[in-house]
């Protein structure tokens, strides 16, 4: 088993643990950073590396309810492709903390949202 595969399937059990912190979005649109810009001007390494984890955080926070880490395995997006291990490891995680990010951001809203509602 290749490293990269491995240290895939522990985040993704990771990724389990936290999966209760996000909103189960009934609505699965698909989304446009998982495409990969079709040109042939040169592109900014940047914002390249900030569409991989964009789309890496986008694939992540749109797993299906039933999604098992221990079985199921994320579909690398288009912008990630033929990236060194190391730096796909590197924006792997940092879209895992995106989309745990926002998971987080979502529920803080709703709990904030009840707390308003519950004021007398």
């Amino acid at each position: 088993m290749r490293t990269r595969t491995a240290l895939a399937a522990t985040l993704l059990a990771l990724a389990a643990l936290t999966a209760g912190c996000s909103s189960d979005s009934s609505d699965d649109k698909p989304s446009a950073a998982t495409t990969a810009p079709q040109s042939s001007t040169t592109v900014d390494p940047a914002e390249a590396r900030q569409a991989c984890v964009d789309a890496w955080a986008d694939t992540i926070s749109n797993r299906p309810a039933d999604f098992d880490p221990e079985a199921d395995t994320d579909t690398e997006p288009a912008a990630c492709e033929g990236l060194p291990e190391d730096e796909w490891t590197d924006r792997y995680m940092e879209g895992l903390e995106q989309s745990n990010k926002a998971g987080l951001d979502e529920l803080q809203d709703l709990i904030d949202e009840a707390s308003q509602d519950a004021q007398p």
